[in-house]
């Protein structure tokens, strides 16, 4: 299958052998290169490429740094990568035959859901709710930016599909797709400590929740709003929306469970003690059963891991100041992450229960041993070091500068290297201002 019009833009990735996902891969890669400005690059969809191959944009509906992306990426101008190739050019050379397999089928299956009028095909949105779901769950094994340049492909092509349909049932999934996509966004924007664009991002999602009348979705948006707001300094806003969020139909015991953590983390920060230790509890309790959709049927960073759980009581515990507590916890957030093949593993709750341990041997004065519970940290890559794995180390750096450390050798060398480790960290520069300990992230 051909498309409907030949242009250099196609001739040359036909000559090069450069699939659609191969074009994707290598543009983003382009972007990080000659634009350089993180989650601010220009981004492209497979649909936008098969557009840009056949001629279906206009160069200067492109932005500028777009322009420069392509033109890095081809030598040409984009007018002239839109327009028919020179006739003098010479034949594009043979495909493997399996490549060029593989690119007839990736063709006919775009070209084949781009032809539909009035709906979106099944498949196209089997399709999509798999891509959304794959991305949920491979969320915790990516760097935070990756995961937010992903989403917003998907955030992309989901709105091609909802512009193009008129049919209630299609509708009514793609937005409760899109709302997805939006927190899993709200959440990488967290993650990357962009505060003001996650609160946006997770409204956004409880809208496309409250459109689609999904509740489980409005109680994972809530409880995104609630950390957001006890990590900028609104602790009771932070129960609040907690609470409101446990307030929804259709919630399963997971979803309960991750809500009811968040509840103590908020009232930790609020120095209610009786009431953290009581929602901790509730926390802890055995469920009945229960399951619903998003928590459960979707996953990933829509669940909430028995690790993720013990790594959010142990910062709960530093809170209200249960130094015991808080090693137990952490602990057993270190031993389940530790269960896991190392590719399943979050470097988010290994990070941040390592923190926590260490910050507990801190205060009952164990520096040795608060060492020892860090060396997990220092192996973490610079762009997976989200902002709760930051904060957590911040507060160790800032423990460690008290005037009692200072003339010793053990707490001076622990300290300079936390500082490095957070200086380094891909995500530093938008981590800004106080936080408060043990951030829920």
């Amino acid at each position: 299958m051909t498309e409907r019009r030949q242009t250099l833009l196609k001739l040359l990735c036909d000559q090069r052998t450069m699939g659609v996902a191969d074009f994707v891969e290598l543009f983003h890669r382009t972007a990080d290169d000659v634009v350089g400005k993180g989650a601010g690059n220009p981004t492209c969809s497979e649909r936008t490429v098969f557009r840009w191959r056949a001629g279906k944009a206009r160069s200067a509906s492109l932005s500028p740094d777009t322009r420069r992306v392509l033109r890095a990426m081809f030598g040409h101008d984009v007018a002239a990568l839109f327009a028919p190739p020179p006739t003098e050019d010479p034949p594009a050379p043979a495909f493997t035959l399996e490549h060029e397999i593989t690119m007839t089928a990736r063709d006919a299956q775009h070209d084949a859901g781009a032809t539909a009028a009035a709906s979106v095909s099944d498949t196209s949105l089997d399709q999509l709710a798999d891509d959304v779901t794959s991305l949920a769950r491979a969320y915790v094994t990516l760097a935070p930016l990756e995961a937010f340049r992903r989403g917003r492909a998907l955030q992309g092509e989901l709105q091609d599909q909802r512009d193009r349909t008129r049919v209630p049932a299609q509708q009514q999934r793609l937005l409760e797709l899109t709302g997805q996509i939006m927190a899993l966004l709200a959440a990488a924007a967290f993650n990357l400590g962009s505060f003001d664009n996650a609160r946006r991002l997770a409204r956004a999602a409880d809208l496309y929740g409250e459109s689609a009348r999904c509740e489980p979705l409005r109680a994972y948006t809530h409880g995104i709003l609630a950390y957001i707001a006890y990590f900028t300094g609104m602790p009771a806003d932070a129960v609040g929306a907690a609470r409101r969020a446990q307030t929804y139909g259709g919630l399963g015991d997971v979803a309960r469970h991750r809500l009811l953590a968040i509840e103590a983390r908020a009232h930790g920060h609020l120095g209610d003690t009786g009431a953290a230790r009581h929602a901790l509890r509730l926390c802890a309790e055995p469920g009945s059963g229960g399951r619903d959709d998003l928590h459960d049927g979707v996953g990933g960073e829509f669940g909430f891991t028995p690790e993720r759980q013990a790594m959010s009581g142990s910062s709960t515990a530093l809170l209200i100041h249960d130094g015991g507590l808080a090693e137990q916890s952490a602990r057993r957030a270190l031993e389940l992450v530790a269960r896991r093949a190392p590719v399943d593993r979050s470097q988010h709750v290994l990070g941040g229960a390592a923190a926590d341990l260490a910050m507990a041997r801190l205060l009952l004065g164990d520096v040795e041993g608060a060492a020892e519970a860090l060396a997990p940290l220092w192996d973490i890559p610079g762009e997976r070091r989200v902002t709760g794995v930051l904060v957590r180390t911040g507060q160790i750096q800032r423990f460690l500068a008290r005037p009692a450390y200072r003339a010793s050798a053990l707490p001076r060398a622990l300290r300079e290297r936390v500082e490095d480790f957070t200086r380094t960290a891909s995500t530093h520069q938008l981590v800004t201002g106080p936080v408060p300990l043990g951030l829920e992230g």
